[in-house]
């Protein structure tokens, strides 16, 4: 019983805006520090490995490349948790979480696009083919940008919150299409060569460099998602801040009528 409740309280607490703030100004910096040493380390390595013997040097793309893709989906997924807490268990910041996400979601995809497209270039004989794994990220993109319009469009923050929830979870069912696009369909993008369950097909001298650069990655997405919801909060502060003046400016108006 003791350790349900302290479970209980610990969530509590990070429930708290107040505390959470707290919590992301320790985090931060352990975070990015982090996310920079392994960055450096990862980039090191995957930018002195051996050429691959078909693609050459073009090859050291994949160290952002997959980086980049794997967290477009991963974003994705967080945003799909996020709103199943807003919409079961109403945490209070669910949906700072997903809109906070949701930009950064976004640039990774984007990046993600950018850099298949300069690979695919030198190996494909063209920037861009309308192919099941660059078709459903594209969509991922556009599913990103629709996301960040509607929680600026409602000015209502609890109908905003409900509808973004809503479009995110009917989106997730994307994320599987993007990942089992490769095997379900004849496509030029190559099939998946780490997460395989007979395990990973590139050879250890690059599969290393780039699972550092993943992490290094994951967390650099972490520093950013928790310094936009410590600055969405302060945002959401000052706007109920300003709410309350008006309010109170309108009755003094009213008493003094």
């Amino acid at each position: 019983m003791s350790e349900t409740t302290a479970t209980i309280r610990s969530w509590t607490d990070i429930a708290n805006p107040t505390r959470f703030i707290a919590l992301a100004g320790r985090l931060i910096p352990w975070l990015g520090g982090a996310s920079a040493l392994l960055l450096i380390v990862g980039l090191y390595l995957g930018f002195t490995a051996p050429e691959d013997y078909q693609q050459g040097i073009t090859v050291r793309i994949m160290y952002i490349h997959v980086p980049f893709a794997w967290l477009a989906m991963m974003c994705y997924s967080l945003m799909a948790l996020s709103a199943i807490g807003t919409l079961v268990w109403r945490h209070p910041l669910a949906d700072v979480s997903l809109k906070s996400a949701a930009p950064i979601g976004a640039a990774f995809t984007m990046l993600a696009l950018a850099t298949g497209s300069i690979w695919g270039k030198p190996m494909w004989g063209t920037w861009w083919v309308w192919d099941a794994r660059l078709t459903s990220v594209f969509v991922l993109f556009l599913m990103y940008l629709g996301i960040i319009a509607l929680t600026r469009a409602l000015d209502d923050p609890s109908r905003s919150a409900r509808a973004a929830a809503i479009v995110t979870l009917v989106g997730f069912v994307n994320i599987p299409i993007i990942k089992f696009s490769v095997d379900w369909w004849n496509t030029l993008h190559q099939p998946a060569s780490v997460l395989r369950l007979d395990g990973p097909t590139i050879h250890p001298s690059m599969l290393w460099p780039l699972l550092v650069c993943a992490l290094g990655f994951t967390l650099l997405f972490f520093t950013l998602h928790l310094m936009a919801m410590r600055s969405e909060i302060w945002r959401r502060r000052v706007a109920a801040m300003r709410r309350l003046a008006a309010r109170s400016a309108d009755r003094q108006e009213g008493v003094t009528a």
